[in-house]
């Protein structure tokens, strides 16, 4: 499927919004099935309406992976229909609904080594309800579950690391195991869920992810408004469908698109406000389509700016006068912090998908140009760093590292600039390809091509600014380039999904300067020395790994002014772990982390309440924490006083819609991580 097809469908849709099969399904009503087997004299009666409820749950939280014919998918999901596994032990088989599983299992000689979320969302009568549906249906004769049987092993005492166990830490080793997991309006809403059958197109249900959205990421298109009953069906019979290529976006698209609301010559020369800019944050809010500009200073909304829809990343051009920002819908908006009232001063489109965006910083190229990449189409452009226009288009459609083969797609995942050379490095997601991009001359422009690994992502410098460590993620490495020598300096393994952020730079008490990174995939956190100079001996190498709270991290934060290393984990599926940060004392790293509880200290009452993105205000005494709720609930900033990690204060607003990534101008504008 084409990457840019997914806008609206990304965060695991086709893995767990009610999918029923890759391929075709059979015809018979599961439910008419059962019934015919009861009137047969089969079954053991249970009655029709713990049926029809079983039946309904089971489509919205479970069909997905083991299809509405109870067979699984051969190779990835085990079958419910006659299967050993689930007659062998009823008490596991609940167990395993509320707790998940993950891990190797055989089902009737097969082996499968899949992940099953944890389905702990659901009510202790729902989880009857459904498990009693599948032992009986599809040929199956197994008995049936009570709810009274439900409350009892959720309310007993948790099992020793049961083999797979997915709520087990630090075991977990997919972050992804929170789709599925966490609370989500689909439980609620399973009785108006309905089946749409598509021409040559697998079942699937209608109102699902695409409408209720998840408590992880995925956008609720159909209740927010944002979409019509009508564009859900559209688009959820559109995903299932082979799709046609989707169009090109080139420079006659991305100028007609261009937009300067206050041009160059019409802006203030010097700056119109009396805040104090280096200390504004600039907050992601990510679906509304927003961003927050917040006074770090007073804690205070400045203003609340549309810009481009969830924007990824916000970068601050040399001067830190002008803010970049990217949505994942590849509008770029320009904000003029000189001004009066700071706004939008510039907007363009670069693509239909993107994820970074970039300024000049080399000296005699500030603030001369910014530059963006996209996931579709698979190319770059060069604009003008002050108005936007578009000034050049590269695509980056090439070959593989590893295997040399062509790549139709491959996405642009982040850029950042060099500082010692006037380049831009530039991530090739699907290739593994890093490019050199130099903006010296962009009519006769030159790129310097470093063969990497695959699934390239995001990344940062080290604390020279001259060694640019990046993740390949699904290749469970880490990339060193040299950006002054622009050559690869090393690829670095380890353990899955590496997820840095910009990474942290910290002063190792035993291993002197290192970079640190998290990871989506379990809960370790993983120093790699840098400092080749005075410690060759630990250079580019993994020197130390701390285990943190769990899987599911996304970023990693420090200060050059503190002695604090902390660690999100708002992919967890464990509600406590992602609502609350890790911190560990950088001059005393063995000695584990502290706990703190943002989302409890956020106050701001139900939802999912991830905290994400730890970020220092300017005089590296503060950090900032977003706690991500969902769209229609309530949702903060927390701060906290980064020596004695104490509460400082909370900010709470409505305007403060999901938010999500922070930048402080101070901190983005000089690379400081």
């Amino acid at each position: 499927m084409r990457w840019a097809l997914r806008v609206a469908v990304a965060g695991g849709l086709l893995a767990v919004a009610g999918v029923t099969g890759l391929g075709a399904v059979a015809a018979e009503d599961p439910l008419a099935v059962h019934r015919a087997e009861a009137s047969a004299g089969k079954l053991e009666p249970v009655s029709a309406v713990r049926l029809e409820a079983g039946r309904k749950t089971f489509e919205a939280a479970c069909m997905a992976c083991h299809q509405a014919n109870g067979q699984g998918l051969p190779g990835a999901f085990p079958p419910l229909a006659s299967s050993d596994y689930l007659k062998a032990d009823k008490n596991r088989a609940i167990r395993l609904v509320i707790n998940g599983l993950q891990g190797p299992v055989v089902v009737n000689g097969a082996k499968f080594s899949s992940v099953m979320p944890p389905m702990s969302q659901l009510t202790d009568a729902e989880i009857a309800n459904a498990l009693t549906y599948v032992m009986n249906s599809w040929g199956n004769s197994f008995g049936n579950v009570a709810t009274a049987e439900v409350t009892a092993v959720r309310a007993g005492p948790k099992p020793k690391q049961e083999a797979g166990s997915a709520t087990e830490h630090p075991g977990t080793t997919v972050a992804e195991l929170k789709y599925g997991g966490a609370p989500s309006p689909v439980g609620a809403a399973a009785q108006q869920i309905e089946m749409v059958t598509s021409a040559g197109a697998p079942d699937m249900t209608r109102k699902v992810f695409i409408s209720y959205g998840s408590p992880a990421g995925m956008p609720n298109w159909g209740s927010s408004g944002d979409l019509t009953p009508e564009e859900v069906d559209i688009m959820a019979r559109y995903v299932q469908h082979v799709p046609p290529t989707p169009p090109e976006f080139g420079m006659k698209e991305m100028r007609a698109a261009w937009k300067v609301f206050v041009p160059v010559a019409e802006r203030p020369t010097r700056k119109m406000n009396d805040f104090n800019i280096d200390n504004i944050f600039v907050v992601t809010l990510r679906d509304s389509g927003e961003v927050a500009l917040i006074d770090g200073d007073t804690k205070r909304i400045i203003s609340i700016l549309k810009t481009g829809y969830a924007v990824h990343i916000s970068r601050l051009s040399h001067s830190g006068r002008y803010v970049y920002t990217v949505g994942r819908d590849a509008r770029l908006d320009l904000i003029d912090l000189w001004m009066e009232m700071p706004g939008i001063v510039a907007e363009t489109k670069v693509g239909l998908e993107a994820r970074s965006v970039e300024t000049s910083k080399y000296g005699g190229f500030e603030d001369r140009y910014a530059i963006a990449g996209s996931y579709w189409p698979p190319q770059y452009v060069i604009m003008d760093g002050q108005s936007l226009e578009p000034l050049k288009i590269m695509s980056t459609r090439g070959m593989t590292v590893d295997t040399q083969e062509f790549h139709p797609e491959p996405r642009v995942a982040a850029i950042v600039a060099s500082h010692e050379h006037p380049e831009w490095i530039v991530n090739v997601k699907e290739t593994g390809q890093i490019l050199l991009v130099n903006y010296e001359d962009i009519d006769n422009i030159k790129v310097t091509q470093i063969g990497a690994a695959r699934f390239l992502h995001d990344g940062g410098w080290d604390s020279t600014k001259r060694y640019y460590l990046t993740a390949a993620n699904q290749s469970n490495k880490v990339v060193v380039i040299d950006s002054r020598t622009q050559k690869l300096t090393a690829l670095i393994d380890v353990d899955k999904i590496p997820h840095p952020g910009r990474g942290a730079n910290i002063n190792d008490p035993k291993f002197g300067p290192v970079w640190v990174t998290s990871a989506l995939g379990n809960e370790k956190i993983t120093f790699i020395g840098t400092d080749p100079h005075d410690h060759p001996e630990q250079a580019w190498k993994v020197v130390r790994v701390l285990n943190g709270q769990g899987g599911g991290s996304l970023f990693v934060k420090t200060h050059p002014k503190s002695s604090s290393l902390y660690v999100d984990t708002p992919l967890n599926p464990d509600a406590k772990i992602s609502q609350s940060v890790a911190v560990f004392d950088v001059n005393n790293l063995e000695a584990g982390y502290k706990v703190l509880p943002i989302a409890e200290w956020a106050d701001v009452g139900e939802g999912p309440k991830r905290v994400v993105h730890p970020e220092y205000n300017m005089a590296g005494d503060e950090v900032w924490f977003s706690v991500w709720n969902g769209k229609e609930q309530k949702s903060a900033i927390v701060v906290v006083d980064d020596r004695t990690h104490a509460l400082k204060a909370v900010i709470k607003d409505p305007r403060l819609i999901t938010p999500t990534g922070k930048f402080n101008v101070y901190n983005t504008t000089h690379d400081i991580y």
